[in-house]
């Protein structure tokens, strides 16, 4: 007979059980048992954040870069209620993580107690499923599914809430190998007919195009490996969404780049024009699509998703796959080569003329300037110095991002860790922590505003603390540069408190913290810097201070269609705009 222990001997356990070596917390009243079996044991290291939602987007962040779940520990009431940014991110990119929130004892739950929130009700609509344990005897059963859930299907955090009486009380364990995952089977072979038939507009296809999406990733390395076997067998285009960045070879030579609002021109407009398109992965969201009536309007669409809600809930598809995007490929490459690998050779080789057109464009091209650092300049530069680098990219989100997605570049997945969704400032920063966490030797890099870094700066006493080298990338233009771009654009000139002001001197907080600070102003010294910054061995805040009022292009305007995209225009230094665009 198994001899009892506490319910927070059984919580450890079970993490141990799980293949779990890292976990960010912070603690509280009501985890207090839990923390004091962590202090006795030596297999799992806790990470010691400054804030919840930290703890989250670093659990995040490791999961994103391993392919494994993520965990966080925090207390009750604001703990948990401190978590819910981060559930949300990862709800709505898909990332695994197991949240566990403290609660208060069972026989105060319901009568405001000290920091006594409903942790359950609260987090219900952001997570793929939680649980409130009451009984000891089923806590380490809850947590071996809450793995399986958060890991199997669609990926998802989950959340358990133990009060803590429960931590405290005996039990009885139950092992890994004994606790009841049948509840939770996701569908994982697609329908092979509908297969067959994607198979054969495979094969008839003229204007095709393969649109990837984060679940390439999410599936693991062989979906990534099964997708370029895809392409480069028939010869088809690909472009990806920002979650789905490195799934396919950005060095590859069917790479159309990133489409949606500040995708490439290129890659937009064939997703405009195909007539196969074949999402993988992804789920028709509207940084995308844009208008809806007006998305690929005459093409066959084929989609394979594992997650049945994700069909036909935004666009209707002709071809509807249920089923990991792994299983699927093979199958689909298995029923393809069969049929004889064929292709319509003479349109596609018409169809690529045509995108070598859009090609030319260069709807990457800015203006240079020998007196202040442009910030696609500043990331081109990061990209070329770092290339060689055992590298990882977070961000946080802003204009900062789309210029990461647009000028770096990603030949292998899990490598870019960003908040596409949720699009959550303050996310890269606690981020990166948890991808350093997990490649200790790797170069791990947030590019970075400055407004979104100031979210979260308090972690770095964490970098600082635990010795993790994390490089800050700061792209400083002294404004919310994303909502500035769309007050221009959209709202007649009228900048309505997107101006930062009193901001921090950023070398001068580096050292504050214990870190190194460094800033650039002038693009002859940029290089130097950026090399400073890499080879330094341990976190660094650069502080690059770029043009103020530089746009990101290309731009979808909000509420129109892929083929009308504003784009930059190297002589004006303003935009010209794609066939059929209304400028705003």
């Amino acid at each position: 007979m198994t001899k009892p222990i506490t319910g927070a001997q059984m919580v450890v356990q079970a993490l141990k059980d799980q293949g779990v070596d890292v976990v960010f917390g912070y603690p509280g009243g009501a985890v207090l048992p839990i923390y004091d079996e962590i202090f006795l044991q030596n297999e799992i290291r806790h990470i010691l954040v400054r804030h919840e939602q930290a703890a989250v987007h670093a659990a995040e962040g490791y999961a994103r870069s391993t392919g494994k779940v993520g965990v966080a520990l925090v207390t009750s009431g604001p703990g948990a209620t401190n978590a819910v940014t981060g559930l949300t991110d990862a709800l709505m990119d898909s990332i695994p993580i197991v949240v566990l929130t403290g609660q208060v004892p069972t026989f105060m739950i319901g009568t405001d107690g000290f920091q006594e929130a409903d942790t359950v009700g609260i987090t219900r609509p952001c997570t793929k499923h939680n649980w409130l344990v009451k009984d000891t005897d089923r806590l380490s059963g809850v947590i071996h599914e809450a793995f399986h859930v958060a890991r199997s299907g669609r990926p998802g955090p989950v959340l358990v809430d133990i009060p803590k009486d429960v931590q405290f009380a005996a039990g009885t364990y139950t092992p890994k190998a004994r606790a009841n995952l049948s509840r939770y089977q996701p569908r994982l072979k697609g329908d092979l007919a509908t297969i067959e038939a994607l198979a054969d507009a495979i094969r008839h296809a003229k204007r095709p195009v393969i649109y990837s999406g984060g679940g390439v990733i999410n599936s693991g390395k062989a979906a990534s490996h099964l997708l370029r076997e895809l392409v480069e067998e028939t010869g088809f285009p690909i472009t990806s969404t920002l979650m789905g960045l490195g799934a396919y070879p950005a060095s590859g030579k069917n790479w159309l780049g990133m489409l949606g609002m500040h995708g490439l021109y290129e890659a937009n407009l064939a997703m405009h024009g195909c007539d196969l398109m074949i999402n993988i992965g992804a789920r028709f969201d509207d940084r995308i699509t844009g208008r809806l009536q007006d998305f690929s309007p005459n093409s066959m669409k084929a989609h394979i998703d594992i997650d049945p809600s994700s069909i036909n809930k935004v666009i209707h598809v002709d071809l509807p796959i249920i089923g990991d995007v792994a299983h699927v490929l093979e199958d689909l490459l298995r029923i393809w080569r069969s049929q004889g690998r064929g292709t319509d050779k003479a349109a596609l080789k018409k169809w690529w003329a045509q995108i070598d057109e859009w090609r030319a464009v260069d709807c990457l091209g800015f203006t240079g300037s020998d007196t202040v650092i442009k910030p696609q300049h500043a990331v081109q530069r990061l990209e070329e110095l770092t290339r060689g680098h055992d590298r990882y990219i977070c961000t946080e989100v802003g204009q900062h991002q789309m210029w990461a997605a647009q000028y770096l570049r990603f030949d292998e997945p899990n490598r870019w860790m960003t908040s596409g969704g949720l699009g959550t400032m303050g996310y890269g920063q606690p981020a990166a922590m948890g991808v350093q966490l997990a490649h200790p030797e790797a170069l791990v890099i947030n590019v970075a505003g400055e407004a979104s870094w100031l979210m979260n700066m308090q972690e770095m006493g964490t970098m600082v603390q635990y010795h993790l080298p994390v490089k800050q990338f700061i792209l400083n233009n002294e404004r919310l540069g994303m909502v500035r771009q769309w007050q221009e654009l959209l709202h007649g000139e009228r900048y309505s408190q997107s101006w930062s002001e009193a901001l921090p001197d950023f070398v001068k907080l580096a050292e504050a913290f214990g870190a190194k600070g460094i800033q650039c102003k002038d693009p002859a010294d940029l290089d130097d810097a950026i090399l400073e910054m890499v080879n330094h061995d341990g976190p660094v805040i650069f502080d690059c201070l770029v043009e103020k009022h530089e746009n990101c292009f290309p731009m979808i305007p909000s509420g129109e269609a892929h083929n009308k995209m504003l784009l930059p225009n190297a002589e004006t230094q303003g935009q010209i705009t794609a066939p059929g665009a209304v400028l705003v």
